[in-house]
């Protein structure tokens, strides 16, 4: 199948949805599809990238990717209103340009990237898929991004057009799905599957011998945004205790909008803040760590689920997540059996937990193997690849036979062509 996938960020951009599309773009490739990528300069969680103002062509793992450019900006709320127009701009004078496909994937956010999207897909006849990694208008209303009136109105409405036009929707998490149908979108238009890891590991971390170290590490990474409330995560982790004796260690890995509020909190050497680490950089941090942490702040509705929680599991890290109660998170960690849930609204419980786990080296360890066992089954870019592919073969022929009939046609192509086997 010719199949594009459309997403705002890409590698090597090396932490939120980049890595996830460019694991779900090579693992098509792997399959046999043939893959366009249509993605933005890299510029995220900070442009170290320069800047370009002409489109551009390259080939990134074996996958074709065209770069569209943007001005990039995140210190203001208008900084990136202006960087988001910019590629939906760029977006929409190259869409008359790229060759047809037999189906269109395009992930949001980029919010406002969904037009030409949506555009390209009615001009062209081709069926589209959304991948929802956030559910936008929610998480811009309860951060105060956008007020109640006119601007967030706007948006939900445009929310609601897409959802329309989308011949299905792909969400990541089953709250995610309720979110959905509470806003009409019909079930059967909508398909769960989770997102990649999209570090993978081939052995789980020994984290007995980690947590036994003379300063264990606790790790942090990704997107420092303002709904993970790592501030109060920072705070109450210097005031405990028992992590003082131990001389357990914090380290944040990553960058974000809310980095500065973080590090103005530090008053110990037990927090560290490393910056975003790039490709293998992470490696020996991820390796060192004896527990992953994901949090989440109570007083926030849960429009995302942290990729993080993904890559500490397919590394066999327990997780200790500081979360609403009943978050689709705490579901996964507790269903799994790889790692432990406390109240985000009890920031002193965190901590507190994660002395407790650092004792007990058996729990700790069963810990991770149950998490490393769930990312195996959950969380490989394999079985994702194959559920988009599920996804895809089960939308309504087109006037064209529709992308689901021509997937089916290609699979039985390749079903015929495969030598039998012996076993």
């Amino acid at each position: 199948m010719r199949i594009q996938l459309w997403s705002y960020n890409y590698a090597p951009e090396p932490q939120g949805i980049a890595p996830l599309s460019a694991m779900l773009a090579e693992a098509l490739i792997a399959r046999g599809h043939d893959v366009l990528v249509v993605a933005a300069h890299p510029h995220y969680p900070e442009p170290a990238w320069g800047v370009r103002v002409r489109p551009y062509r390259e080939n990134r793992n074996g996958v074709p990717v065209l770069r569209l450019p943007l001005w990039p900006g995140r210190s203001s709320g208008l900084a990136r209103v202006r960087q988001e127009l910019t590629f939906t701009a760029a977006q929409s004078l190259a869409a008359p340009l790229l060759p047809d496909a037999d189906v269109m994937i395009a992930v949001t956010p980029s919010f406002p990237a969904l037009a030409p999207a949506m555009a390209f897909s009615k001009a062209r006849g081709i069926p589209w898929v959304m991948w929802l990694q956030d559910i936008v208008t929610d998480g811009a209303a309860t951060t105060g991004q956008l007020s109640e009136g006119p601007a967030l109105k706007a948006a939900r409405r445009f929310e609601r057009a897409a959802y329309a036009s989308a011949s299905k929707i792909v969400v990541i998490s089953d709250e995610f799905r309720r979110n959905l149908e509470r806003k009409g979108v019909p079930a059967d238009k909508i398909v769960r599957v989770f997102n990649p890891s999209s570090r993978q590991a081939d052995t789980p971390n020994d984290v007995r011998a980690n947590a036994a170290a003379d300063r264990p590490s606790v790790l942090v990474m990704g997107n420092i945004g303002h709904s993970q409330g790592l501030d109060k995560i920072v705070d109450a982790w210097q005031d405990n205790d028992e992590l003082a004796a131990r001389g357990a260690r914090l380290v944040i890995a990553g960058g974000g909008v809310a980095a500065d509020d973080v590090r103005a909190r530090i008053r110990t050497d037990r927090v560290e803040m490393t910056g975003v680490l790039y490709d293998e950089e992470l490696t020996p941090v991820l390796r060192e760590a004896a527990i992953g942490v994901v949090s989440q702040r109570a007083d926030v509705a849960e429009f995302n689920l942290p990729s993080k929680l993904m890559n500490y599991m397919a590394y066999g890290l327990p997780v200790v997540a500081s979360v609403r109660i009943g978050s689709e998170t705490g579901r996964i960690v507790e269903e799994s059996g790889g790692g432990w849930v406390t109240d985000a609204s009890q920031p002193e419980a965190f901590p507190a937990r994660v002395a407790e786990a650092l004792r007990d080296g058996d729990a700790l360890a069963d810990r991770g193997e149950c998490s490393f066992r769930f990312a195996h089954d959950s969380f490989s870019p394999t079985m994702v690849a194959e559920r988009f592919v599920n996804v895809i073969e089960g939308m309504e022929a087109g006037p064209s036979g529709g992308a689901g009939s021509k997937l089916r046609a290609s699979s039985a192509d390749t079903v015929q062509s495969r030598p039998a086997s012996n076993t």
